[in-house]
């Protein structure tokens, strides 16, 4: 073989070796790390952009993209302990014409932390209605998007701001009494009766626990690597004192119930998505609110769990721009009578 060619080969394959030895280090010494540089790659891919928005001393961060347009834009309101970028996976399913605004909920990720906060579903809805004053959002009617205790959230503020919002859709939301217990809070009354109530399932300090509170709220079960289990901890640990005492806020009697206690007030029409298997919060929810909210269509998804933006995100996608077509519909058809 001639030497330039052999020296061509030595050259691209050491250029090649560089980015797989980095790969290969990251994901077994850097899991967190590499977790992630994941989520800024996805942001990248689908025109994500993060910005920030202050409200006095207190900062909110979110992601966006799209400008407003003759359609509503959607705000997403993610679950405990997560953050703006578990809306990813849906956010791939809409059209790039959306205006998509994907917030921290207060105290998480970007968003300001404080001791000071009050960290209820109350004063959760409070601080969302300051970020959507900040960036203008309700300069129209706009969808607001809530998962679990975001969908809590979601309809505390529909029922509190009702001129800011035109539609809502609601997935697996908390803040609702249910006849059937769920293997979630059977899981906290026996921490309870044990008094080892700082053992909460959503909040996983080891990679094995991890594991479990994967299994806990999927039904589809995912083969998740060791290293990536770790990753996942690493990242939330640093984060489980707060952890903690959210959840024993949106827990307290002040919080647990707050949808329910405002359901009759929502007059948008509402959207309420469910897992049918979700193990977390009970599916005979979404009865609960059926019967409550006069303009309410309610969808059941099979072989689901409580993770439904991450377990169906198509579906879940598909069901949003099929129901916000809807009420476009009906809305001319009004103007046009």
């Amino acid at each position: 073989m001639d030497l330039d060619v052999l020296n061509m080969f030595v050259i691209a394959g050491g250029t090649l070796a560089i980015p797989i030895l980095a790969f290969v280090a990251s994901f077994l010494l850097w899991p967190s790390a590499l977790i992630r540089i994941y989520y800024w790659y996805w942001r990248r891919a689908l025109g994500m952009q993060v910005r920030y928005a202050n409200y006095d001393d207190y900062q909110f961060c979110y992601s966006y993209r799209g400008r407003p347009g003759y359609r509503p834009s959607i705000l997403m309101l993610h679950g405990f302990s997560a953050h703006k970028d578990m809306w990813l996976s849906i956010v791939k399913f809409l059209p790039k014409n959306l205006h998509l605004v994907c917030v921290d909920m207060p105290g998480h990720e970007g968003t300001t932390r404080s001791d000071l906060d009050d960290y209820s579903i109350s004063g959760q809805a409070k601080r969302i209605h300051q970020f959507v004053e900040c960036i203008k959002l309700n300069r129209r009617p706009f969808h607001l998007v809530g998962t679990s205790m975001g969908g809590n959230v979601a309809g505390v503020y529909a029922a509190q701001y009702p001129e800011d919002i035109c539609s809502l859709t609601l997935i697996c939301p908390a803040g609702l009494p249910s006849t059937t217990d769920s293997k979630f809070i059977k899981q906290l009354r026996e921490l309870q009766e044990s008094k080892r109530i700082d053992r909460i399932p959503l909040i996983p300090s080891t990679p094995e626990e991890m594991a479990d509170m994967l299994k806990l709220c999927s039904y589809v079960r995912f083969k998740v690597p060791q290293q990536i289990l770790q990753g996942l901890v690493d990242v939330r640990i640093p984060h489980n004192d707060f952890y903690r005492k959210l959840f024993l806020e949106i827990v307290d009697e002040k919080s647990r119930h707050s949808l329910h206690e405002n359901m009759s007030k929502i007059k948008a029409p509402t959207q309420v998505i469910w897992g049918k298997q979700d193990q977390v919060l009970d599916v005979s929810g979404a009865s609960v609110l059926e019967s409550a909210i006069p303009d309410c269509h309610v969808y059941i998804l099979e072989n689901c769990g409580h993770t439904v933006v991450v377990e169906r995100p198509r579906k879940t996608a598909n069901l949003i721009l099929e129901f916000l077509s809807l009420l476009h519909s009906m809305d001319n058809n009004k103007k046009q009578a």
